[in-house]
């Protein structure tokens, strides 16, 4: 973890200047970036580190005795120890890169799932992302197990008393999202865990749209697994981190085979290599993980505590405006909330209330935001999405509002 005498005193206008595509324009107007719960942007030092990589250290890891490809590793392995420390892992070898969230919860589908049986219990909410349900479907129609769903309330409010209920003897996962992609809320993992562990029952927690807003401590949660996606935490695309427990990841089988994951290869056997490497089979994405280490760096060094207030604040200043609209019904309003907004204008369709805002510069998300479930539990066809990060301002905020003002006055 970075000391004190690192952390950088929260100044907005600095952070802005590290994010180069801040700077850009839009059909001639200022960008307004207000879709981070989709993707984040990146500072330089993480587009600087890409580069680095290919101009002076393209080489393959783990296999090369030169120089370019002991260089290579030494910086991708750092990275994987700076995500374990930023993480509070208890070792680096608990830490695998894979593609994203979904390539971590698809890799321990598939591989914890290999340890269940017919009959077993599968836990997951009703505020799930589709890439922590449509896994989970597969293993049960592949194992014969059972899926379960915790309900929620008009608030956007997991109902833990009915999640209670769920648990029982058969219950061997529990997978829950950290925070809701779409409705901002801030589920209570840490009693999940807890409840799930009573029962004997492994927990994963999705990680996606936590870990850029708050201090993530995976022994303090005690969670078995953690996921979350390099490129909504400031780094790049196509890499991310699946946290797991040692000995579960020990008994789990691999997910893939190929090189870099074995031991020893015969015609009659294979064997497989240790953590973390066993389930990294073929050439990763090298760079992608090199820059994800350096992203998490420069989080490091920011003031976390500073950047959930600022967050917070945008949040609340964001609801507080929105909530002056004729019409406007936010879906997600749980008191325990990230910087989420999710809308609907009566007698309006997000998609075009979003093709208008992209017009004056303003980028938000419309759609069902991979949570078709829960659309069909609020009985609405999608959302407009405005999701802020530490870089957004209260000025953004007034003219993201002026122009929603601006768009719903041309479609009435």
């Amino acid at each position: 973890m970075m000391t004190e005498e690192n952390i950088q005193t929260f100044d907005l206008n600095r952070i802005r200047e590290d994010f180069p595509t801040l700077s850009r324009k839009v059909y001639g107007k200022p960008l307004i970036y207000l879709d981070n719960g989709a993707t984040s942007q990146k500072p330089q030092v993480v587009i600087d580190a890409i580069e680095h990589y290919y101009t002076f250290d393209n080489s393959n890891i783990h296999r090369g005795v030169h120089h370019l490809s002991q260089e290579a590793t030494t910086q991708y392995e750092d990275a994987r120890v700076t995500i374990q420390k930023y993480i509070n892992a208890p070792t680096s070898e608990e830490v695998l890169f894979t593609a994203g969230t979904t390539g971590g919860i698809n890799l321990v589908s598939y591989s914890f799932g290999e340890l269940l049986s017919k009959g077993d219990e599968i836990i997951i909410s009703a505020m799930e992302h589709h890439s922590n349900i449509v896994p989970w479907q597969m293993l049960c129609e592949r194992k014969g197990c059972k899926l379960k769903v915790i309900p929620i309330n008009e608030k956007g409010d997991l109902i833990i008393s009915d999640f209670e209920k769920l648990l029982n003897e058969k219950t061997k996962l529990v997978s829950v999202t950290h925070i809701s992609n779409t409705l901002g809320t801030i589920n209570p993992i840490k009693h999940i865990i807890d409840s799930a562990h009573k029962v004997g029952a492994k927990v994963l927690i999705d990680g996606a749209q936590s870990v850029q807003h708050m201090s993530v401590d995976v022994q303090a949660l005690d969670c078995d697994f953690y996921v979350f996606s390099g490129h909504k935490v400031f780094g790049p695309t196509g890499v991310g981190i699946l946290y797991g427990k040692k000995d579960i990841l020990d008994s789990m089988p691999p997910y893939q085979g190929g090189g870099d994951m074995i031991d020893r290869v015969t015609f009659q056997k294979t064997t497989y290599n240790v953590l973390p490497h066993k389930f990294e089979a073929g050439t990763p994405n090298i760079s992608g993980g090199i820059a994800l280490g350096s992203a998490i760096n420069y989080l490091a060094k920011q003031d976390l505590d500073a950047i959930q207030k600022h967050e917070h604040e945008l949040g609340v200043y964001a609801t507080k405006e929105l909530n002056k609209i004729e019409g406007m019904r936010i879906i997600g309003t749980s008191k325990e909330k990230t910087s989420v907004v999710s809308f609907v204008i009566e007698g309006l369709h997000p998609f075009d209330i979003g093709t208008l805002l992209d017009k004056q510069g303003v980028a938000v998300r419309t759609g069902h935001h991979c949570t078709q479930p829960l659309m069909d539990f609020f009985k609405i066809p999608g959302t407009v999405r405005a999701s802020f990060a530490f870089y957004n301002t209260m000025a953004e905020i007034d003219v993201f509002i002026k122009a929603l003002n601006r768009s719903i006055n041309m479609l009435r």
